[in-house]
């Protein structure tokens, strides 16, 4: 009986789908076969119910009318968000201002097109990742979508339309939605508002008509369309039914399930379940049950399994493979939970001897279907499967070595009771018989049993039953005695199987949980991602008697093996191109398989996080016999190694990645540490500025006037320097706390590089500074901030660099960036050290024994990616480094007398 008490997990699960889900805003799609169906004026009228019924603040934030009347007369009633304009070229383009919808954050934003692609310069490439945005952040959208913009119908559209649509919108934002309504026109009508002008302009209506709105091809959008919205309406009422916990069938559309196992007939069953798959346009699937009794199969009857469920896979159908006591009870299960309405199963050719005793697995079927519809076929079995002619399958995979044991332990215990009971004690005698049976059963199984069942009966008649040595009944009672021997026989033989079957599973499930469980506890034991790969392949080499390779892709896209036992290195080279298809598909592939069977080694992707997660390699066993993984066990074994594997490999990952952020933060800490000290770097000047001010105050005369003039000029200057390194301590807490606001104004830059110079002009004094600006070129910018910048630039190419040498500082105006350049003719900066000269507390070579908290360049770039811009370093030719930052140029700069008077300067300081 199936029980009906809900899975809990897939509770908790559903309830934390709903949490996330509330959360989120809602998406309507109003989904149509083609332009011109009325998607757009759907969406304005549901809209303008909801503002003028409910209330709502619904805001239009992209709503295309395509000079369409009733459509712009409907928009009229609704607060437009302004849009965004992009240059693109020679073109300006306006697109959804995301972060305009975000800051008015209304109820309900309608976004037509849904497939759009915005202009290069947008935050995202596609109009709906915009959408996804807003409703992450609450923001319920109303949206629009034809048929040939779904993702997984673009092959079929071109097919059918002979145009490749390239703007799609992925299944999984369609299926996400909270509700998709269906914009329905038939072909006609849409043709008719066609030659109207109601969707096109006339001379692009009747380029339509010629190519794309041609009525066979709206016919077969109209379909793909409504059977879209019917896979969804289908997928909603499994969803109900789940929640609901309602088993019976609901036929609301025809899903097809094919039963399927080791016989030679199986394959045709598939044929034939395609078929009517086909005709009822039904999704199918193709199951298989593994019992206890599946250990008695031979490695032929599993390999057939394999294949089957592969030929099934071929065939277009979902296959499973279920577990459970009776095959009819878990068909039947899995038959209501995926609301099934056709099961087809294999006619028997013939009716079995157990089954003239109770019911077969095809009445079990019958009897428990209820609503659901079976049907029995019968098929030929593949001409590779036939059994040779004059070998009976039931004689070939029979355990003779059982049947003569049966004949044996019946004879002796015949021969027993001859010695000890002569024709008496019959009571006797037949528990001596039923003892024989059980030891026959226990060891031999259920046929062995059987036979060792009716051979004791005739046994019994012919030596215990009068008339004695002859197979005749005198007595009825007798007859009474026999028929329940040989019920009790059967009993017993069956009872006996099925404990044998079951351990023998159970021995079975064991050894592959105590093979995982040696492994997983060596794995823990372990650390490091090599360590853990060289762990986990020597358990498989172990397990499967064979050489194994683990392998992944480099950067470079090149095949590398972090692991290869003695003589799987030569293999796994030569698969390489089956170990790309792996780790790419994320399927197994090789030798044993149906797929590129002909490489030297079964292969199976490292596969950890999820379905949607990329293999974090390959793992390559190299078996020298080629039917080893035809078994399914050995297969399900592989499987469950590989993940446990690719488990562990992301978790050293994991861990490395951790215990990097872990020495960043330690490290980071320490440098708060080493800035809460910086002994020498504030001690110092202050040291001098004590010597030199208590001079000065202890003087009685005795001082010349120069010598007070130098002690003097010694405290203002550590003065300075003391009050800079203040302030780039501040100046960076400031910037790291996010209260530093950027205040842009138009501004000319030559006026700000002016006035950087003129700042650290003292100590530029003895070098040839040259500044080249335009005079006409402005930006907008932070003029303080962005002067900073510039300072500290200067500061430090005169710290890198040495007396004397020329410093130029260049300004232009790139591709919609203001470009400033402050060139030296130092030593340069080696290529190791430009990623992190930029970092907080780096100090190079020269700062280190000259001073200094390693903050300039660090503030640098906090402000210039405040303004939006990049600052970088790079070796200028001749010799010496060369600092560049860029700002953003956006807008237009205001009129020339709006603009601050600009003093003139040489171009060249001396």
């Amino acid at each position: 009986m199936v029980s009906a008490r809900p899975d809990p997990d897939e509770l908790l699960l559903r309830v934390q789908a709903e949490e996330r889900r509330s959360k989120r805003g809602r998406l309507t799609i109003f989904f149509g076969a083609a332009p011109g169906v009325g998607k757009t004026f759907a969406m304005l009228q549901e809209a303008g119910v909801l503002l003028d019924v409910e209330q709502r603040d619904v805001v239009a934030g992209v709503v295309e009318t395509h000079g369409r009347f009733e459509t712009t007369t409907l928009l009229a009633m609704f607060e437009r968000l302004p849009r965004r304009k992009v240059t693109c070229g020679s073109s300006t383009l306006e697109e959804l201002d995301l972060d305009g919808a975000l800051a008015r954050k209304p109820s309900l934003l309608l976004l037509d097109e849904l497939a759009h692609t915005n202009a290069p310069g947008c935050r995202h490439a596609k109009r709906w990742q915009d959408a996804e945005e807003l409703l992450d952040a609450g923001i319920d959208v109303y949206t629009t979508l034809n048929v040939q913009h779904v993702e997984s119908l673009n092959d079929v559209v071109a097919q059918v339309t002979g145009v490749v649509v390239r703007e799609t919108v992925p299944d999984a934002v369609i299926d996400s939605a909270h509700e998709v309504k269906l914009i329905d026109l038939p072909p006609d009508e849409l043709l008719e508002r066609l030659r109207e002008g109601k969707v096109y302009l006339p001379a692009q209506a009747e380029k339509a008509l010629e190519n794309f709105f041609q009525k066979g091809n709206l016919l077969a959008l109209r379909e793909l369309a409504l059977r879209k919205t019917a896979e969804r309406v289908d997928a909603e009422i499994e969803a109900w039914r789940r929640a609901h916990g309602i088993e019976k069938t609901w036929a609301a559309t025809d899903r097809l399930l094919v039963c399927i196992g080791a016989s030679p007939y199986s394959a045709n069953l598939l044929r034939v379940g395609r078929r009517m798959a086909a005709s009822l346009h039904a999704r199918w699937y193709a199951v298989n049950v593994e019992t206890p009794a599946i250990l008695r199969l031979g490695r032929s009857d599993r390999a057939r399994i394999s294949q089957n469920l592969r030929l099934a896979e071929q065939l277009g159908a979902e296959t499973t493979t279920l577990t459970g006591e009776r095959q009819a009870e878990e068909i039947l299960r899995f038959a209501r939970e995926r609301n099934v309405t056709k099961i087809v199963v294999g006619k028997p050719r013939a009716l079995r001897f157990r089954d003239r005793f109770g019911t077969s697995f095809v009445d079990e079927l019958l009897l428990g279907s209820g609503d659901i519809d079976v049907y029995a076929t019968v098929g030929e079995p593949e001409e590779s499967e036939r059994a040779p002619e004059g070998e009976p399958p039931s004689f070939r995979r029979s355990n003779r070595t059982g049947y003569l044991a049966a004949t044996g332990v019946v004879a002796l215990v015949t021969t027993l009771a001859l010695v000890l009971f002569g024709h008496s004690h019959s009571a006797d005698v037949v528990m001596m018989y039923l003892l024989g049976i059980v030891l026959v059963a226990t060891r031999f199984g259920f046929g062995p049993s059987v036979l060792s069942g009716v051979l004791s009966v005739l046994a019994f008649d012919f030596f215990f039953s009068p008339p004695f040595f002859a197979f005749a009944v005198a007595d009825v009672g007798h007859a009474l005695t026999f028929a329940v021997m040989l019920l009790v026989a059967v009993v017993i033989a069956k009872l006996t199987q099925r404990v044998r079957d079951q351990a023998e599973l159970a021995r079975l499930r064991e050894r592959r949980t105590a093979l995982l469980y040696a492994m997983s506890r060596q794995l823990s034991r372990t650390e490091g991602r090599s360590a853990m790969t060289r762990v986990a392949a020597r358990n498989v080499e172990q397990v499967f008697d064979a050489a194994v390779a683990v392998l992944r892709l480099d950067k470079d896209g090149a095949v590398r093996a972090d692991y290869a036992t003695d003589g799987a290195d030569v293999p796994f080279r030569e698969d390489d191109g089956v170990i790309r298809w792996v780790h790419g598909h994320r399927k197994q592939a090789g030798r044993g398989t149906g797929t590129l069977s002909g490489s030297r080694g079964f292969y199976v992707p490292l596969v950890a996080s999820g379905l949607d997660a990329d293999a974090l390699g390959v793992l390559g066993i190299y078996q020298e016999d080629p039917r080893r993984f035809e078994d399914p066990e050995q297969q399900r074994l592989v499987d469950a190694f590989a993940t446990l594997m690719a488990t562990s490999i992301e978790r050293a990952a994991l861990a490395e990645e951790t215990e990097r952020a872990r020495v960043q933060i330690e490290t980071e800490q320490l440098r708060s540490t080493l800035l809460s000290s910086v002994s020498h770097d504030l001690r110092t000047p202050l040291a001098v500025m004590r010597g030199a001010a208590s001079a000065l105050v202890d003087d009685e005369g005795r001082l010349s006037v120069g010598a007070r003039n130098e002690l003097a000029s010694a405290l203002l200057e550590e003065t300075d320097r003391l009050d800079r390194q203040v302030r780039n301590l501040l100046d960076m807490t400031r910037l790291e706390s996010g209260a530093v606001r950027i205040k842009k104004e138009w501004q000319p830059v030559e006026e700000v590089l002016g006035a950087a110079f003129n700042r650290i002009e003292p100590r530029l004094a003895r070098r040839a500074v040259t500044i080249h600006a335009p005079a006409e070129l402005v930006a907008e910018f932070d003029g303080v901030l962005v002067e900073q910048v510039v300072v500290n630039l200067l500061e430090n190419a005169a710290k890198y660099t040495p007396e004397g040498s020329p410093i130029d500082v260049t300004a232009w105006k790139g591709d919609r960036e203001l470009i400033v350049e402050v060139a030296d003719r130092g030593a340069g900066i080696p290529p190791e050290e430009r990623r992190r000269i930029f970092d907080k507390f780096h100090r190079g070579a020269s700062e280190r024994t000259k001073g200094g908290v390693g903050l300039g360049l660090t503030i640098c770039r906090a402000i210039v990616a405040a303004h939006g811009g990049r600052i970088w370093v790079a070796e200028r030719p001749g010799g010496g480094a060369s600092f560049r930052f860029s700002l953003p140029l956006e807008g237009s700069p205001p009129v020339a007398d709006d603009l601050p008077e600009i003093a003139e300067r040489a171009s060249v300081v001396p």
